[in-house]
């Protein structure tokens, strides 16, 4: 076993159970991850210097293959269930035994970085691949340590990978070839049979859902910037909601576009980049984000190049709607360089709903935030997964993030109405989705419109005007808006047919109301009020 690179740690892989490897590169830097990336043939050069690799038939999260360990220590704080779904210590270790051995005498890279931008509450997290290009992933998604820090690092979590390794079929305690397995008491995670890079991701996010509430810090799937002022605002949102495209404003610094953390003194990001979809992006409507998809340094996954000319199509989805760009979060040109910031003045709950009911702005009471925080709502329509028909179909994914969160979504829940209380926080619902109709029949609410209401709101230029009650969910809607048409503010005058938006309306109440039950018994009677109002 040889090692290279200028920052090998003392602490080395045979402290994760890694023998006799091949040679072993150590945080190693973005120019030479690309020359090892290409030099491999994981990857292609495209035009402008991004690098674009592919990861076959895993174009995203495979969910149904994520399992936590059962452990005495974690028994009762999971939240056990569909999404949470429990493997026996003895089968991960089987597991685990396979992949240590699957890495004998192959070459591996080597990143140790730090997930928190807060040094209270940062984990040390050692990230261990067997391709360049997922390696330049990690480096670009979290936080480098100093030179220093890296020669005496110790993981206080490591993520093994294997996307070359599937598992044989009839594995005790998985559903396929494909795994992403966590142990707590380990304080390992070992994923195999697939190459997609968010799996690396969203491991870190979901160890640091675990661990953080017991440290009074909320963990929140969101993105937050920051006003010239220090006004802090958090975005939640589910994918293709806008919350990275929302954030990115140039009049307010970026400090994070997808995971924080909210402590007693206020705001960090988890990461040190940004994983951005990309399909259909255009320099017109998203110049900053649209500028990193041609710069030397981001890794782009699933788009589509032209081979001769490298030129790329970002508008083409043939390999999969959900095209990333992974790129240092220093790459958008307005950013909080230390990752923090200071309590939110407004937190603002993203929806994309489809079926063209919900105001594009509405103000939220503490508990109706609460309410809305634990439904998770929003709608997907037909393209952006497979399996979708031509209808679109409700989804509500608790705390905006329910893949991610092993608690009972009521810790997070609670420790958000507290913090929004105890910081007099202003709480909003945004529907970026349809109006005039729904899919199909409106049309997809102008961005130009959904940025002039969230400036008003960040500006606080909604202080003094009238708002009305929404009769269906109960909600404050402003009457009026700079910069924004008033026939906008109202759904139902935007559609042709006003009482099919009543029915329309009420049928997305039901389902809310339906999602909310399994939440009745654990809210208090403000919470429940909260809820839309049944005919």
């Amino acid at each position: 076993m040889t090692q290279f690179g200028a920052n090998v740690s003392r602490h080395g892989l045979d402290t994760q159970g890694i023998a006799n490897s091949g040679k072993q590169y150590w945080n190693l830097e973005t120019p030479a991850l690309y020359q090892m990336a290409l030099a491999n043939h994981e990857a292609e050069l495209s035009q402008g210097g991004a690098l674009v690799c592919l990861t076959g038939i895993h174009t995203g999260r495979s969910a149904d293959d994520k399992f936590i360990v059962r452990e005495a220590a974690n028994e009762g704080e999971i939240n056990w269930g569909a999404v949470n779904k429990p493997i026996e210590p003895g089968q991960f270790d089987a597991i685990l035994k396979t992949q240590l051995a699957y890495y004998e005498g192959r070459d591996l890279h080597v990143q140790d970085v730090w997930a928190g931008a807060d040094k209270k509450h940062r984990l040390g997290v050692r990230i261990v691949t067997e391709q360049a290009w997922h390696t330049l992933f990690a480096r670009n998604m979290f936080i480098q340590p100093t030179a220093d820090e890296l020669a005496h690092f110790q993981p206080q979590f490591s993520i093994l990978h294997a996307p070359g390794l599937e598992a044989p079929a009839g594995t005790p305690g998985l559903r396929s070839g494909t795994y992403i397995l966590a142990s707590f008491e380990r304080r390992m995670v070992i994923i195999g049979g697939t190459s997609y890079a968010g799996e690396i991701k969203k491991s870190v996010f979901s160890i640091l859902n675990y661990m953080l509430p017991a440290q009074n810090v909320l963990p929140m799937h969101c993105s937050v910037n920051v006003g010239r002022n220090g006004d802090s605002a958090i975005f939640f949102g589910l994918s293709g909601t806008g919350k990275t495209t929302l954030s990115a404003d140039p009049n307010r610094q970026l400090v994070g576009d997808d995971e924080h953390g909210w402590d007693e003194h206020g705001l960090f990001n988890f990461e040190g980049g940004c994983y951005a979809k990309v399909i259909n992006l255009s320099a017109e409507a998203e110049p900053e984000i649209f500028a990193t998809t041609h710069r030397f340094g981001t890794v782009l996954e699933n788009v589509v190049m032209d081979p001769h000319t490298r030129c790329l199509d970002l508008n083409d989805g043939k390999l999969t709607e959900n095209t990333r760009a992974s790129y240092p979060l220093d790459f958008i040109p307005n950013i909080a360089a230390d990752g923090t910031a200071g309590h939110p003045r407004n937190v603002v709950m993203l929806t994309a709903d489809a079926f063209g009911v919900l105001p594009p702005l509405s103000r939220l009471t503490p508990e109706q935030a609460m309410y809305h925080f634990l439904s998770g709502y929003t709608a997907k329509v037909a393209g952006t997964e497979k399996g979708l028909g031509s209808a679109p179909q409700a989804t509500f994914s608790t705390c905006f993030g329910a893949p991610f969160m092993p608690r009972h979504p009521t810790v997070y829940g609670n420790m958000l109405r507290d913090r929004i209380a105890q910081n007099g926080v202003n709480c909003w619902l945004v529907n970026t989705g349809w109006t005039g109709g729904g899919h199909g029949t409106g049309y997809r609410m102008p961005i130009q419109h959904t940025r002039a209401l969230l400036s008003a709101v960040l500006e606080g230029k909604l202080a003094d005007v009238p708002f009305r009650e929404d009769e269906n969910f109960g909600l404050m809607v402003p009457e009026i808006c700079p910069g924004v048409p008033s026939e906008i503010l109202d759904p139902r005058g935007t559609w042709a047919d006003g009482s099919a938006y009543d029915a329309q309306a009420q049928d997305l109440v039901a389902r809310f109301r339906e999602n909310f039950a399994q939440y009745v018994k654990y809210v208090d009677d403000g919470v429940k009020a909260a809820a839309p109002k049944a005919a």
